[in-house]
């Protein structure tokens, strides 16, 4: 299935990549947030985008876009940062104001600093609100890995939180 809109969408057929955008924009989104500020990742992931229906002749294996485009995600990240070397730093007024919003940027900072490989899965999981299967079909990851990884993601999340097993974040 995924495959033949992926060659549909390689034919030009700007249909397909439409569909293709609306199932992997919250994959691409999390992964971005994951590495940038929460105000740049919208413009980014039509950048990443936009990059991908350029060079998806180039694709030689449909089956392979899910990895192929997190790979771009990634890549446009670490392009953001050679460019851009300011640091987002929650701003005390903003705490005030929405004190839902500062403690959502709060964890975020903190999954940040998570090792990678638990970053991108707790992002899917905890923002995008994708599950374990969902994240590994989208992301080219195993069922397995992605288990793993979000366990072991959370339990370091509660840690760096203070909170104790069985709290939510």
């Amino acid at each position: 299935m995924n495959s033949n809109l992926v060659a549909t969408a390689r034919d030009g057929d700007r249909g397909a990549f439409g569909e293709l955008y609306s199932k992997y924009a919250p994959v691409v989104h999390g992964i971005l947030l994951a590495r940038i500020p929460p105000a740049d990742v919208d413009d980014l992931v039509h950048d990443v985008f936009l990059h991908a229906m350029r060079k998806l002749k180039g694709l030689r294996d449909e089956n392979a876009f899910a990895g192929w485009l997190a790979a771009i995600a990634r890549n446009r990240a670490t392009d953001y940062h050679r460019r851009s070397a300011e640091l987002v730093e929650l701003q005390e007024d903003c705490a005030q104001e929405n004190p839902p919003r500062a403690e959502a940027l709060a964890i975020l900072a903190v999954i940040r600093i998570l090792p990678e490989a638990y970053r991108e899965p707790l992002i899917l999981r905890l923002v995008e609100g994708l599950t374990g299967p969902e994240i590994a079909a989208r992301t080219g990851l195993t069922p397995g890995s992605v288990r793993v990884n979000l366990h072991r993601g959370m339990q370091q999340l509660r840690e760096k939180l203070g909170q104790q097993p069985g709290e939510k974040p």
